[in-house]
């Protein structure tokens, strides 16, 4: 089994926050955070309009990918039903674009290497997994007309198991590696070296949008670990070999830089986990100051490099 994982670090996050110094409100803090979901249907302001950005990586990585296959998966798997797994498939289209991309990559492997037609021997199969409350409806509406494989959903969280032993031959995740199981206790204990109040969260409750006792209970389960970090962790674990690990450049000209175009990514990305926390109203104030610091900050956002990724490919150990 070969597992490809494309790994966001352009977008460091220091959105780690403050907390009331009581057990309870500590405790309060780690079972009530609420779960990261994309903002769902087809709307201006969905995922699914809204992921653009994300989708350049898969363009930006789909050459190394191919040749990853090509060179590690063993013709021995690829037999009359091969499977693929996109974990955090969110709402589309993008998981569309990397199922495809494999499958394209696996067909382009069978039909060099045995001479032989894969659309007559090999059926796929994709399985698009997210939490429970993504937007699945959108999702299976969106299917690509004239796809060449069987689809099905699979509800739940990916840090825990959600499919059988045996049950996929390439499992994929686009940016959501860097999001994680849980807060750890000492970002949310202000006495903890480890607590950073957040800035951004503080510009906002200066400005008089977010009250206090909110900025004070929040977090967010985001980590972006770097590089040697990531090969430490995958080498900790013992269950995978690292056969690949490449930087990808982001091409920053094939996103749109625009302060409302930002902000209304953001917006898609970020507003259903803000919203459940902040409510509705704030919400919506927040984003427009997201909007307001962004038009401040365009030029240096104009001369920054390009953002850093990562194709990294792991087979799993017998």
């Amino acid at each position: 089994m070969l597992r490809l994982v494309h790994k966001s670090v352009q977008f460091s996050s220091n959105i780690i926050n403050q907390e009331k110094k009581s057990v309870r409100r500590k405790r309060q803090i780690m079972a009530t955070t609420p779960k990261w979901i994309m903002v769902g249907g087809e709307g201006p302001e969905s995922y699914n309009q809204n992921s653009s950005y994300q989708r350049a990586l898969l363009e930006a990585a789909k050459e190394k990918m191919s040749k990853a296959i090509s060179a590690k998966l063993s013709l021995d798997l690829i037999s009359d039903r091969f499977s693929v797994a996109d974990f955090g498939c969110a709402s589309g289209p993008n998981t569309f674009v990397a199922v495809q991309n494999i499958i394209d990559a696996v067909e382009d492997k069978y039909r060099k290497e045995t001479g032989q037609n894969p659309v007559e021997d090999i059926e796929f199969q994709v399985l698009f997994n997210d939490f429970t409350t993504n937007d699945f409806n959108t999702l299976f509406q969106s299917l690509p007309a004239g796809r060449r494989y069987y689809s099905s959903g699979v509800p739940g969280s990916f840090f825990q198991r959600v499919l059988p032993k045996e049950s996929f031959h390439i499992g994929v995740i686009n940016y959501a590696f860097h999001f994680t199981s849980k807060i750890p206790k000492g970002i949310t204990d202000r006495d903890s070296p480890l607590w950073n109040r957040d800035m951004h969260c503080t510009g906002f409750n200066e400005a008089g949008v977010i009250e206090q006792d909110k900025v004070d209970s929040f977090s967010t389960p985001l980590y972006f670990a770097e590089e040697g970090e990531l090969k430490q962790i995958i080498e900790e674990n013992g269950r995978f070999t690292i056969e690949a690990f490449e930087d990808i450049i982001h091409a920053k000209g094939e996103f749109t830089l625009d302060p409302k175009v930002l902000a209304v990514s953001c917006r898609a990305s970020f507003g259903t986990f803000l919203s459940q926390h902040f409510g509705e109203q704030v919400f919506t104030k927040v984003f427009d100051l997201i909007e307001a610091k962004l038009s401040q900050d365009l030029p240096r956002l104009l001369n920054a490099k390009p953002g850093m990724q990562y194709l990294i490919v792991l087979r799993k150990k017998n």
